[in-house]
């Protein structure tokens, strides 16, 4: 059985160049980075080099970027940094109700310390208004954080009109962007951030490889304690190989620029369009809001999205019902619920394209969901009525 893989939000496949550029480092002697000899200066290279990639897909310097394990370290990275930084005054902390766990996680942490930590819920389309923001936020704010692109229905916040003001008024602002790098063209300087977190394994690089931006000048103190990496912001032994592929992945995103985002986007409205034209009773969460092109949010009403899901993936397509981020558990997602879309909680998908994703691929799985569809819900219906499934 051909399987079709339609969850790139949790995690995209490794892209053969970044896979190429691994295997250069794993094949080559090893040495670490920090070593003065020759083998520890070409790790170091391949190190910077990849640096300087990820500062290219950013419109970011070299000596802002950050390696770190990933999105979520980035994240806590962030916020704990900013909170705590040398200087910082202010105790108030704006986000979202719809953030990352690994923002809201945090938030909670340093609402015990005594932070005031206000947390806004986006619209039923699933945008964070920018007026609300900002209402929230006065002048001796300590730090703001909002991701760019949501994780579940990928509507795209508007950071940069944000950004503005809060720079103007000397607030930190933090910017998850994991879900929106390779997906979108992205400009630190435009969005107007001081903070943005990436995750590599949502554009293609491997797992475990991320990247914080921290502006030119922001001291920030780190979340780990070791030697002097990534100038003591993010202590420890580089992973080169990984590092390397993530560099490898940001320049690849960085030369699709505007002509993927566009293949993506006709995929995605094609995808919409046989779905609700096949009359399957489902609605798209956070259409009418700017969206990353990648990214669909299907409801079915009668039919969980944890049914969806099993049933799809014994026919070999593989999607999910929310973030991936909650392994092993079965709940509302709290990204809906944020929204006001409390009955679509529970019944969601999210279908989420690659790269390589194909117009066969999507008609596939068209077919394949609308028998599935009817059988959840037939199932449903039975257990309902005190029948067995």
């Amino acid at each position: 059985m051909s399987r079709i893989y339609l969850d790139h939000n949790a995690s995209s496949p490794l892209r053969p160049v970044a896979r190429e550029a691994m295997l250069r480092v794993l094949q080559s002697p090893a040495g670490n980075p920090s070593s003065p000899h020759a083998f520890g200066r070409a790790a170091r290279m391949a190190i910077e080099d990849a640096r300087e990639q990820i500062a290219r897909l950013l419109g970011a310097l070299t000596e802002e970027i950050v390696l770190t394990g990933g999105g979520t370290e980035s994240n806590n990275l962030a916020i704990y940094g900013a909170a705590r930084a040398e200087g910082a005054s202010g105790r108030r902390i704006v986000t979202s109700l719809f953030e990352h766990p690994s923002v809201l996680g945090p938030m909670e942490d340093l609402e015990r310390d005594g932070f005031e930590v206000v947390r806004l819920p986006p619209t039923r389309a699933g945008l964070v208004q920018a007026e609300e923001v900002l209402r929230a936020a006065p002048e001796g704010t300590a730090l703001v954080s909002l991701m760019l692109a949501n994780n579940e229905v990928g509507t795209v916040q508007p950071i940069a009109a944000i950004g503005r003001e809060l720079r103007r008024r000397g607030i930190l602002f933090h910017c998850d962007a994991a879900q929106g790098v390779g997906k979108l063209p992205i400009d630190v300087g435009e969005l107007q951030v001081d903070l943005l977190s990436i995750a590599g394994h949502k554009f293609g690089a491997p797992q475990g490889a991320g990247a914080l931006f921290v502006r030119q000048g922001l001291a920030i103190p780190p979340h780990l304690r070791g030697g002097g990496q990534e100038l003591s912001r993010r202590p420890g032994t580089e992973s080169v190989a990984a590092f390397a592929g993530l560099g490898a992945a940001a320049a690849e995103a960085l030369a699709e620029g505007v002509a993927g985002a566009r293949r993506l986007a006709a995929l995605r409205d094609h995808l919409e369009r046989a779905v609700l034209e096949r009359g399957l009773g489902g609605r798209v969460n956070g259409q009418s809001a700017p969206r990353v092109p990648n990214t669909s949010s299907l409801a079915f009403e009668g039919a969980t999205g944890e049914a969806l899901v099993m049933a799809l993936d014994l026919e070999g397509i593989a999607v999910s019902a929310g973030s991936a981020c909650s392994a092993g558990t079965v709940r509302r997602s709290h990204v809906l619920e944020a929204m006001g879309l409390h009955e679509e909680s529970a019944s969601t998908i999210r279908v989420s394209l690659g790269p390589a994703t194909t117009e066969a691929e999507i008609d596939a799985f068209v077919r394949t969901l609308e028998q599935v569809v009817g059988r959840v819900r037939s199932a449903a219906e039975r257990v309902g009525s005190g029948g067995r499934v």
